[in-house]
Order: C-alpha cells, then structure tokens, then sequence
C-alpha cells in the first residue's frame, strides 16, 4: 500500500479462495462499506465469502503474510461502525456459514456464524427452545455478530447477554490456525476461558466459524404489561425498585415521552399516552407468575403511575409494538433529520433514575431533541440525537451531549457500551473507563495479532489517542 487511500492489491486471493468466492467488483466492495451506523463508510479493495473454517484459514495466512487488512463481517446491522473496514483491505463475510444443529436434550445448539437470530429461534421453537438474549435487530443481525459484540436486548435482565449463553468457539486466528475454545458443558474449571477473550473482541483478535450455544426453554407462561407515569423518574424509579426487590422480569423496557410521541404519530393506530412509559413483562412455568404481576403492578403504583394496561399469550405483541416500532418512528420522524449517534451507556440499577434524567438535562441544555428507550432492567439506556447532518453546530452539540452522558455513566461505575461494542465511536473513552487495564488489552492484541490487520481501527486505542 503506498499510501492512505491507494489500496491493497488483493489479486491473491483469486488463489487462495474456493469456487471464486471473492469480488473486486466496485458495486459488490461498496455493499460492505457501511454498516447501520452513522459513521462514515469505506469500501474494502475485494469481499470474500468463504463457506467454512478452512477456507476462512486460508484467507487469514495468506493476507498475515502480505500484511493486508481483514475485517469481518456477518449481518451489518451495528451501530458502533464495528464491521466498517476502515483501512481497506479485505472484508470476510461469514453470512453463508450458515449451520444448525440441535441438540434438545442437551439443551445447545451448534450453529454457524451466518446464522440469523430470528431463523435460528424459529428452528428451535420446534423443540421448545430458545437463544434468549431478546435483540431488536433478529431479523439481521447473526450469531457471529453477536457474540463478537457481546450482544444482548430484551431479555438480558433475566437470560442474561450472549457471553452467558457460550460454550464454546471455533475461532480461527490472524495467522490461519483454528482453534477449539471452551467445551460443550455448563462449567469448567480447566486452564483459561479464552472463548471468553473472543466474545466482545469485535473481531480484532480472530474471526469465529462456529458455536455452541447453551439454550432456555420457552416460558409457558408469559405477562405483559404497558405502565404509564407523570414523570420520567417516577418510571426509572419503579424499575429500580423492580429489581431490587428481587423480582426477575423477562423484560423491562423504557420509552420516554418524546419517543411514545414520535411512536403514536408514526403508527397513529398504537393511540399511546404520551407520557413516560414502562413495558414489564414476565416469565414463569407456573401460575405463580400473577403474583410476580401482582407485586411489580404494586411497585409501579407506589411510584405513581398513572396506568396500566396489561395482555397475555399472543395478545402481548400488541403492547409490544409500541417498543418495536421505535427504530422506524425515530428514523422516519423529520426527513431532515437523522441520528448523529446511537448511545448505548450501562449503570448500576440504582443509578438508572439519575441517568434518564441527565439525560433529559443535557438534552434541554443543548438545545437537541433527544429519543430515548432502553433495556431498563439491567441499567442500559439508548438514545438518538437528532440533528440536520448539515448543522455541523448541532452535530458538534449532539456529539457534546454524548460525551456528556457517557462520562457520566463511566464515573458512576457504569459502562460506554452495554451492548453495541466498542467499534469507532466509544474508542475515546476506553481508557477512562478501563484505566491501566487498556495497556494489557494492547499486548493481548499484539501477540496474537502482531500484523495488526484484524479489525484493525477498532476497539483499543491507539496509546497517543
């Protein structure tokens, strides 16, 4: 490469890759440019699309050798700029590994990274069984991706995030050798857990060809309710207590006001309350789920909420609805706006209050109107700016209002990212909130990856940042 913006002659791999799965086509290399975030795209010099770990090997030594840049890829669907490769080179897509194996009595699934959310737990639904971490994006986003951001959503105040449900990985490294990690039970105590390096390395540190998943049974019994409060702390107050007093939702969602707003207006039939919002739901395989009901409905009041309109079986998709129509509401709120950001902060449940309100306070003080939902249950808040990507004086605030919120999480003892990963935009704060560690982070990446061409721009800062 001479120069920034030159380019990699990736002519090899028309030698290394089976059955001509690989492009140099412009249009092709341009569909692997972005990802769903705001940052900006770069197209990879060629694609490839290897069908399983041998193939993958081969690609990884052969670009170790030239010292080409590989980024992988799977469903496109972060929000972190994860997959963007921002130095060129070779974008890996996994998408066609595509394997299900279920093993029901065992409680796992054995999959491959291409494998869709949504499709794989519709093969499961078959014997009862589900990948539970509940994420927004499951008609998308993949395994792979999942794992190597750690992803989790919905459900992950109960089921826990991916990384609680991995057993084990088939990663191949930066140099092309494969490598078995973890095992196909519940627990171990023998030698390091390095499946647990790869979940949440974004791909920085190897690319993973299969794994195996452990699984949850479907809840025969399932409770949701739609709770309106005056006020957004009165609603994070109530889902701090929930979770205090030991009751284990499957969900907990919040809604702000003005995102219930933009959500009745988009989908005018949803008739919502504008007023900050709670959708609680709750799992159980026996009748005893009511009296859950019956206690968080007394949280709720005890906080002052002003409604509640509970379903249950199929009925509850209705309630639902007005937490999954949020994505497209936002997006489709102004033409000329669009999110300069997708924040994704974690805190300790009993800042979740303090949090929202934060929020709500750099929102008003920097002049930006701000959606918010989140994964309440376990102290995860998302927000997204909306700005002319024109402004550059709203960006430049919008950006602000960020640094703002995810520094304050940070020093309450909370985290950047809680379920996005790190990808570009979160690079900046790694170091306020890992201190010291982030150096350690650096060796781990150098020895395995001492090319530096996975991922490479991702994650870790660099030590002058």
């Amino acid at each position: 490469m001479d120069g920034p913006d030159a380019g990699y002659d990736c002519g090899f791999l028309d030698d290394v890759v089976d059955d001509g799965r690989v492009s140099f086509d412009v249009s092709r290399r341009e569909q692997y440019a972005g990802d769903a975030s705001p940052h900006e795209p770069r197209t990879p010099d060629a694609v490839v699309w290897p069908t399983d770990a041998e193939g993958v090997s081969r690609v990884l030594a052969a670009a170790n050798e030239r010292q080409v840049p590989v980024t992988p890829w799977s469903g496109g669907s972060s929000l972190e700029g994860n997959p963007i490769p921002v130095a060129g080179g070779i974008v890996l897509s996994t998408y066609e590994m595509e394997s299900i194996e279920v093993r029901a009595d065992d409680l796992q699934a054995t999959v491959g990274p291409g494998v869709v959310y949504d499709d794989l737990n519709e093969t499961l639904a078959r014997d009862g069984l589900r990948f539970p971490p509940g994420i927004s994006s499951g008609d998308v986003a993949t395994i792979g991706g999942m794992i190597a951001n750690n992803a989790s959503g919905f459900n992950a105040v109960r089921y826990g995030e991916t990384r609680d449900h991995v057993r084990r990985l088939e990663v191949v490294l930066p140099d092309g050798r494969i490598m078995e990690c973890g095992g196909d039970v519940v627990k171990t105590s023998a030698g390091y857990s390095l499946k647990d390096l790869f979940v949440g390395s974004e791909g920085t540190l190897g690319i993973i060809t299969e794994a195996t998943l452990g699984l949850d049974g479907i809840p025969e019994h399932r409770r949701a309710a739609l709770v309106t409060f005056p006020t957004e702390r009165d609603a994070s107050e109530a889902v701090s207590e929930v979770v205090r007093f030991g009751v284990r939702p499957g969900a907990i969602e919040y809604i702000s006001e003005g995102t219930i707003e933009l959500i009745d207006e988009y989908a005018d039939d949803l008739s919502l309350t504008a007023a900050p919002t709670l959708i609680v739901e709750l799992h159980g395989n026996n009748e005893g789920v009511d009296e859950d009901v019956a206690f968080v409905r007394s949280i709720c009041e005890d906080n002052g909420a002003l409604g509640w309109e509970s379903a249950a079986g199929d009925d509850r998709e209705d309630i639902w609805r007005a937490r999954r129509e949020t994505y497209d509401a936002v997006r489709n709120y102004q033409e000329d706006l669009a999110p300069a950001i997708v924040g994704d902060v974690v805190v300790p449940i009993s800042r979740y209050p303090d949090i929202v309100e934060a929020l709500g306070e750099a929102s008003a003080d920097l002049d930006i109107f701000c959606p918010a939902v989140g994964h309440a249950g376990d102290g995860n808040l998302h927000y997204t700016p909306l700005v002319d990507a024109d402004d550059e004086d709203a960006v430049d605030r919008a950006l602000e209002l960020n640094d703002r919120i995810v520094k304050r999480a940070i020093d309450v003892g909370g985290t950047a990212t809680g379920e996005h990963g790190v990808g570009i935009g979160k690079r900046k704060f790694m170091e306020r909130e890992h201190g010291a560690a982030v150096d350690l982070m650096r060796e781990i990446k150098a020895t395995m990856d001492p090319n530096g061409i996975m991922n490479p721009g991702k994650v870790i800062p660099d030590s002058n940042e």
